[in-house]
């Protein structure tokens, strides 16, 4: 993904000490709003860093319940402006003849914001949607998991020239890279990642290790169970709703990886 899809510059005024300011042009991680439709209605507005849309609407409805295949999405297309011109902030999914979708299990308010995760739910008990547990719990080596962290930092173009977005990424059980998306949304970001395996047709993600560069929320290991993800690690820590939620689905969950350190607060990892 292009940096000027992602970015945006701005002019500012850097300050320190006695020192008159300083005027310098910077790098910003973007912000807009990509408002969501199924078959012309309006299902939510969530505050997105652009790029990898597609990936993000279908994440978004995966993890929400609302869609399960591949062929249930028959397109997904940009509504356009009185101009004619495509609207890249509105995003309509048209979905294949006889699929249905259930807008009654939007537990989202219309309204999400990139940093707002359960708050911006409904309420407690419409998140607890029911996703199959893990069936085949998954326990990376440990070596493995310690390698992933500078994997991923390797791979944050957009982070490094921000230094203001999340990111999640995809390993197989091994450590390979599968696939990384960045956004200033830390529940944007696993969407977009949960997308990229719908339109490859990999759902579940069985056999996949999910790495999240922030803290690990309820929200966050129900997506990824969502997608069938067994495997959890963030580079920062979990909430007690995520370790408990964790704990009920048989997912494993690794916080504050950092090199060989690391906390294991669910499942088991292989020596």
């Amino acid at each position: 993904m292009s940096l000027a899809k992602t970015t945006r510059p701005v002019s500012l005024a850097r300050l320190e000490g006695a020192a008159a300011p300083e005027q310098r042009e910077d790098s910003l991680a973007a912000e807009e709003p990509l408002e969501i439709r199924v078959s012309g209605h309006s299902v939510a507005v969530v505050m997105r860093t652009p790029g990898h849309d597609r990936e993000l609407v279908a994440g978004f409805l995966v993890t929400e319940g609302m869609v399960k295949r591949r062929e249930e999405v028959l397109d997904m297309i940009y509504c356009r402006t009185d101009g004619g011109k495509p609207e890249e902030n509105i995003l309509d999914v048209v979905l294949a003849p006889g699929a249905t979708v259930d807008l009654a299990r939007l537990t989202r308010h219309v309204f999400t914001s990139s940093s707002c995760g359960i708050c911006s739910k409904a309420s407690i008990e419409a998140v607890r949607m029911q996703f199959p547990s893990i069936a085949a719990p998954l326990s990376p080596r440990r070596a493995v998991l310690a390698a992933l962290p500078e994997k991923l930092r390797a791979a944050q173009a957009a982070f490094a020239a921000t230094g203001g977005l999340h990111a999640s990424a995809l390993f197989a059980a091994d450590g390979t890279l599968r696939v990384v998306r960045e956004d200033v949304g830390r529940h944007n970001a696993l969407d977009k990642v949960v997308g990229h395996a719908f339109f490859a047709e990999k759902l579940p993600l069985a056999d996949a290790v999910l790495l999240v560069s922030g803290r690990v929320s309820f929200e966050i290991m129900q997506k990824a169970l969502a997608a069938g993800i067994p495997c959890v690690a963030a580079i920062s820590a979990p909430t007690s709703a995520a370790v408990e939620f964790a704990r009920a689905s048989g997912q494993t969950l690794v916080g504050f990886l950092r090199g060989t350190r690391m906390n294991v607060y669910a499942g088991t990892l292989a020596d």
